[in-house]
């Protein structure tokens, strides 16, 4: 099975693989600066704790072996500033999801990260389509999809638990695979020009 490259440079900032235990005290002071920022929109936030921390850099290290979860961190000048993932949701598809610390917004820094990563999956050969959901409410979630020329496709009840200030319905955005030789708009030939690069690691 191929896998995503561990390292997607993006100018200013990389995304790049978690690298196990090793990133336990960056990304629990992560998580911890941006819990009030997450809270209204990710139920998880409240229950964060050390414990969570270390669950989720076991979990993704199993998870990216089976192919079954991507999961990256968003670093700039050696700090870390967010996540992005992309998991698997049927044997073709994947599922994108990206948050931001609270200093790193506004700066379309989740749409680059986004588009990067789609980029990136779209490199694999069994990834057909890709998609991303998120709460009908959440305005700024909203923009990277539409930015980066997904589609809306449906609209579903959320599972749970319920998003704090959510409506409790889901909205689904679907991008296809681009033609061969074709990129999509958010890409290096589109309209947001990501400005990312693979490298191997």
């Amino acid at each position: 099975m191929d896998r995503p490259s561990q390292l997607i440079e993006c100018g200013e900032f990389v995304l790049r693989r978690l690298r196990g235990q090793r990133d336990f005290v960056q990304l629990f002071t992560l998580i911890e600066e941006s819990r009030d920022h997450l809270r209204p929109w990710m139920p998880w936030a409240d229950g964060h704790d050390e414990h969570s921390t270390r669950e989720l850099l076991v979990s993704s290290e199993s998870k990216w072996e089976s192919g079954e979860l991507y999961n990256y961190v968003v670093a700039e000048d050696g700090g870390l500033i967010g996540m992005c993932q992309a998991y698997r949701a049927e044997p073709r598809g994947c599922r994108l999801g990206y948050w931001l610390h609270p200093c790193a917004v506004g700066r379309g820094i989740a749409t680059r990260a986004t588009a990067a990563l789609a980029e990136a999956m779209f490199a694999l050969a069994d990834v057909g389509y890709l998609e991303i959901a998120h709460d009908l409410a959440n305005a700024p979630s909203r923009a990277v999809p539409h930015r980066l020329g997904f589609t809306e496709l449906r609209r579903e009840q959320a599972p749970p638990p319920a998003a704090p200030s959510g409506c409790g319905i889901d909205l689904i955005w679907r991008l296809n695979r681009p033609a061969t030789g074709g990129t999509f708009p958010g890409g290096r030939a589109g309209g947001t020009n990501s400005a990312c690069s693979t490298a191997s690691t």
